[in-house]
Parts: structure tokens; sequence; C-alpha cells
């Protein structure tokens, strides 16, 4: 009877042991899974980790490349500047010619005005 009972107990055990056996199982295979899942999120991140560098390196690559430009862009101002203001300068020279050309003809006609008299009186 003994034995019967240890039989019994032992059967009942085995049934209990399997249940948890297979929840054990499940387990793994779920731990399998998420360990699977992890590998590839862990890939996924050195990727975006690669390519966070390369976009580092290219907005610095941009930031020299806009630094360069905005200082092309001061001279540019600066030369343009200068030129407006030679061309102010000059403008006001050319006015000044006009302003002695009108002089200059004015003598010029008092000249022709003064040898006609004087060939008029010789």
């Amino acid at each position: 009877m003994e034995n019967e009972l240890l039989k019994a107990l032992g059967n009942l055990l085995d049934e209990k042991l399997k249940y948890i056996n297979d929840d054990i199982k499940e387990m793994k295979t779920d731990i399998s899974g998420m360990k699977n899942d992890i590998n590839g999120v862990k890939s996924d991140i050195g990727g975006m980790k690669s390519d966070i560098e390369l976009i580092k390196i290219q907005q610095k690559e941009h930031g020299a490349i806009l630094r360069i430009l905005e200082d092309k862009a001061n001279i540019n101002k600066a030369e343009h500047d200068k030129l407006s203001n030679d061309m102010i300068k000059l403008s006001g020279k050319v006015e000044d010619m006009r302003k002695d050309l009108v002089i200059v003809e004015k003598v010029t006609a008092r000249n022709m005005e003064n040898i006609a008299s004087l060939k008029i009186i010789k």
C-alpha cells in the first residue's frame, strides 16, 4: 500500500511538474525570442550610431561651407560698397568736368570775340 501511495504521489508530482516544465519551456522560448529582439535592437542602434556620426561629419562640413560663404558674402558686400563709393566720386568728378568745360567754352567764346575784335582793329 505504501508503494501504491508513493506511486500515486509520484504520478501526481510528475503531472504537476509537467505543467511547470511546460511553463518553463514556454518561458525559455519567450526569453529566446526576447534575446533575438534585443539583438535586433542592438544592431539597429549600432547602425543609428554610425548614421549619427556621418550626420555630425556632414554638419561640420556644412558649417565650414556656410562660414566660407558668409565670409565671401561679406567680401562681396565690401567690394560692392567700394564700387558704389567710387561711382559717387566719379559722378562728382564728371560733374566738375562739365562745369570746367562750360567755363572753357565761355573763355573760348570770349577769346574768339577778342580775336575777332583784334582782327577788326588791325
